[in-house]
C-alpha cells in the first residue's frame, strides 16, 4: 500500500471495531488521509454496512476502486454468531431491552439443529423494524423510535448455508453464508420462531465477503499508524 496506490483506487479489508458504525470507520480513514497526506477531495466508500453491534469484515474503497463497490456488495457474504433463546427483544439484537420471555427447558439439541433446515434456500424475510430501510421518507429506525407503526414487506434472500456449531443453553452459535440484503437479526428471530420460542441475535461477526477474508483484514489502530507511516517514507 502506497500513497499513489491510494489515490488512484485501492480496496482496503477492515477489521470493524464493535460499537463503530460503518460510517463511522469510512469518516475516520477519510479524516486520516486529508490530515496526513493532504488529500482533500478523495472519494472513499464502503461496501456493505455492518451495524454497530456486528464486528468484523468491511471493505473500504478510495479512488477509482469506488466503482467496484456495487459489485463487491452483491457477493455472498459468512457470518458467525449467536442466538440467544428464549427471549426477544423489539431490535432483534441488543440494541432494545428484551420484551419477552419463553421456557427453553423443552427444546432439545436435535430440534435446534433440524430447525436451520427450514431457512437454507431462497426463502422470503422480513426486515426489522429498527432498520435503515427507507419508508414513507424516513428510515424504519426512526419510525420504531418515534412509536409510530409501518408496515414491512417482506423480501426475497438466499441462504447457501446455516450450520449450528454449538449449543450452551440459551446460546446456540451459528455459521451462515447468504445472499446481499440478508438480515441475520431476522433470521434469529425467525428461528426462534420456528422453535415456538423467541430468539435474538446477541453476538454477530462478518468473516467474508466473496473472496475477502477477515484474515487479511487490517485491524483500524494498525491501519491509522501505517497510514502514518507512509508519510514518513520518501517520496
Amino acid at each position: 500500500m502506497t500513497k499513489d496506490e491510494i489515490i488512484e483506487g485501492l480496496v482496503i479489508c477492515v477489521d470493524k471495531p464493535l460499537h463503530w458504525t460503518s460510517f463511522q470507520v469510512v469518516n475516520k480513514i477519510r479524516y486520516e488521509l486529508k490530515n496526513t497526506f493532504g488529500i482533500k477531495k478523495l472519494k472513499v466508500g464502503h461496501a456493505g454496512t455492518l451495524d454497530p453491534l456486528a464486528s468484523g469484515l468491511l471493505i473500504l474503497c478510495t479512488g477509482k476502486k469506488t466503482k467496484s463497490i456495487s459489485d463487491i456488495q452483491g457477493q455472498v457474504k459468512t457470518y458467525t454468531g449467536t442466538i440467544r433463546l428464549g427471549a426477544t427483544t423489539p431490535s432483534y439484537d441488543l440494541e432494545t431491552e428484551i420484551n419477552e420471555v419463553f421456557d427453553t427447558s423443552l427444546i432439545s439439541d436435535e430440534e435446534i439443529y433440524a430447525a436451520t433446515s427450514q431457512f437454507v434456500g431462497d426463502i422470503q424475510q422480513r426486515p426489522p423494524i429498527f432498520s435503515a430501510i427507507k419508508k414513507e421518507g424516513k428510515r424504519l429506525y426512526e419510525h420504531a423510535r418515534a412509536g409510530e407503526q409501518v408496515e414491512i414487506n417482506n423480501r426475497s434472500v438466499s441462504i447457501e448455508k446455516f450450520e449450528i456449531t454449538e449449543i450452551a443453553m440459551p446460546h446456540v452459535e451459528f455459521e451462515v453464508i447468504c445472499s446481499k440484503g440478508t438480515y441475520i437479526r431476522s433470521l434469529a428471530y425467525d428461528f426462534g420462531r420456528a422453535l415456538n420460542n423467541g430468539a435474538h441475535l446477541s453476538a454477530l461477526r462478518r468473516t467474508k465477503i466473496g473472496d475477502f477474508d477477515i484474515e487479511e483484514a487490517w485491524q483500524l489502530d494498525t491501519l491509522i499508524s501505517e497510514l502514518h507511516a507512509l508519510n514518513t517514507q520518501p517520496q
